[in-house]
């Protein structure tokens, strides 16, 4: 029963040396195509890119009227009409808008910067009362432009609202680092 090894290899020599008949690719392939066909792309659109367009066109157009119908352009310079819609201190004029912004900011940032701590939290809540009746105050001088136009005394009133609340926070930013100074010494001794 036992078989030479080397006679089973020299048969199956001869069996790979055997050929495909010429046209075995071409039929492969014709039936590779019938079982799994190649479907092409459309180049063009589809509905879903054209709705897609007309879409977004739609809401850029409805965002330009918006945009152009909440600016009107003014046909008639040579009315002078009286602005009596003021809303802030740089409604008024540029330069005025500058300080307001610059005393803003400056009373933000300083407000910012300080630290709260359990000890030195009654000490800044009552610098914040304060600064809170400033702005309560500064909201009536804002109402009071607003109903009789700007005017010298309330610009100025103004002006000096925001430079007191600046003094406030720069007072309050002082008396805390004092404050923190002593607690500091008290650790030490």
């Amino acid at each position: 029963m036992a078989q030479d090894l080397r006679n089973l290899f020299e048969e199956d020599k001869l069996a790979q040396r055997a050929k495909m008949s010429q046209d075995h690719e071409a039929r492969f392939l014709e039936k590779l195509n019938k079982e799994l066909p190649i479907e092409k792309k459309s180049s063009g659109f589809s509905f879903l890119n054209i709705a897609a367009s007309v879409v977004i066109l739609l809401g850029l157009s409805f965002g330009a009227y918006k945009y152009f119908q909440d600016s009107p352009i003014d046909v008639e310079p040579e009315k002078e009409v009286v602005d009596t819609d003021l809303k802030t201190l740089g409604d008024v004029s540029p330069d005025l808008k500058k300080v307001e912004d610059y005393y803003l900011a400056s009373i933000n940032l300083e407000l910012s910067k300080v630290e709260l701590t359990p000890q030195n939290k009654e000490l800044f809540d009552g610098y914040v009362l304060r600064l809170q009746e400033l702005n309560k105050e500064y909201d009536k001088l804002l109402e009071e432009l607003n109903e009789s136009g700007p005017n010298s005394v309330t610009l100025d009133a103004l002006i000096e609202n925001l430079k007191l609340r600046l003094n406030l926070v720069m007072r309050l930013k002082d008396k805390l680092e004092e404050f923190n100074d002593d607690a500091f010494e008290q650790d030490i001794t």
